[in-house]
């Protein structure tokens, strides 16, 4: 199982945060980085784990779209038994 680790508290933008998440997973050149891709590839993850520090910070950094992101690694997580989503 691939093990990942994120810090939402060094994440302040929407491109910024499609930024490290294409870079922590290695996402295609061609990612949309827009939630519904984001939430494709994430469905489709071999078995992974992330791990999301201060998961509270994308709420406080970006507000509604933070807590749309919260919620499409959660669904991903729920839809995808091989990916596997920890908050702190």
């Amino acid at each position: 199982m691939r093990e990942m680790l994120l810090d939402a508290e060094t994440l302040y933008t929407r491109a910024q945060t499609h930024e490290a998440l294409a870079a922590a997973f290695s996402f295609p050149a061609d990612y949309g980085r827009n939630l519904d891709a984001l939430y494709d590839l994430l469905c489709a993850l071999p078995p992974t784990r992330l791990t999301l520090r201060h998961a509270e910070m994308l709420v406080v950094n970006m507000g509604n779209y933070g807590e749309l992101l919260l919620r499409v690694l959660a669904d991903a997580a729920a839809e995808n038994p091989a990916f596997a989503l920890q908050t702190e």
